[in-house]
């Protein structure tokens, strides 16, 4: 259902949603992660669209991921999970499954879940003052590997290192050069650039457009993964590591963590 802070605009064949949270840096709870999908849905059975843009308000993020103040409420029970883990990765193959080519408009802080929006994107757009991570490691989160997998495709496997593993946070010059961004343009022009790409690939052949970003995914082939793989990536909700973390988040000091 419609939700304030994902609000949805249409520009000719183009659909620009946004997501309008600026206080918090966009960052999104769990209701803003199910309005997104169904957004990005919505936008992927419209046929007379083309293009889809997703930005953040205001001018310091794209979006800072989620908002871990809420997962006290919004995780830590089996039941709570599963609607976490299944919503939280819903919207972000709403933008990878999108039969329109997206864009993403990374101005700022493109953070944690936001990183992860992007690179499900097919094209990011950003500035110097970009500023792309993922602190997974500072939680203990585990991303899902079909969030890793995009990340991998696009970067290879140093770089996607260098974001999990050794916690880097790239500037915008730095997410160009290593391939994270498409479009590197002054900060003031990032999400004009953004809609101004959207236009253009919206003058290509919708058809083919849309044959050819599912034809480059299907060329990938299945991820060779078994249950068990899958099982273990579900598992860190219940570490003493991530309800440390979390803990530590909102008392604004740094987690001790005990590998447990």
């Amino acid at each position: 259902m419609p939700h304030p802070l994902i609000t949805q605009a249409r520009d000719g064949a183009v659909a620009i949603l946004t997501i309008d949270r600026p206080a918090k840096r966009n960052a999104m709870d769990l209701p803003m992660w199910i309005a997104l999908a169904e957004a990005m849905e919505s936008c992927s059975a419209d046929d007379s669209l083309r293009c889809v843009v997703l930005r953040g308000a205001g001018e310091d993020a794209f979006c800072a991921g989620a908002d871990i103040a809420a997962f006290e409420t919004e995780r830590g029970t089996p039941e709570r999970e599963a609607v976490y883990g299944a919503e939280i990765g819903r919207s972000f193959q709403s933008l990878r499954a999108c039969r329109h080519p997206v864009v993403a408009a990374c101005r700022g802080w493109t953070m944690g879940g936001g990183a992860g929006l992007a690179t499900m994107a097919d094209f990011r757009v950003g500035g110097p003052a970009t500023r792309i991570g993922i602190p997974a490691r500072n939680l203990n989160i585990f991303y899902a590997y079909e969030e890793l997998d995009p990340i991998l495709q696009s970067v290879g496997y140093a770089v996607a290192m260098e974001l999990l593993v050794e916690g880097r946070v790239f500037t915008g010059a730095e997410a160009y050069e290593k391939g994270l961004l498409s479009r590197l343009v002054p900060d003031e022009d990032v999400q004009a650039e953004a809609v101004a790409m959207a236009h253009r690939i919206a003058q290509g052949a919708p058809l083919a457009n849309r044959f050819h970003k599912r034809a480059l995914q299907r060329l990938r082939g299945e991820l060779p993964l078994t249950a068990e793989d899958y099982e273990a990536g579900k598992s860190f909700p219940y570490t003493e590591d991530f309800r440390e973390a979390t803990r530590a988040f909102i008392e604004k000091r740094k987690p001790v963590f005990k590998g447990r």
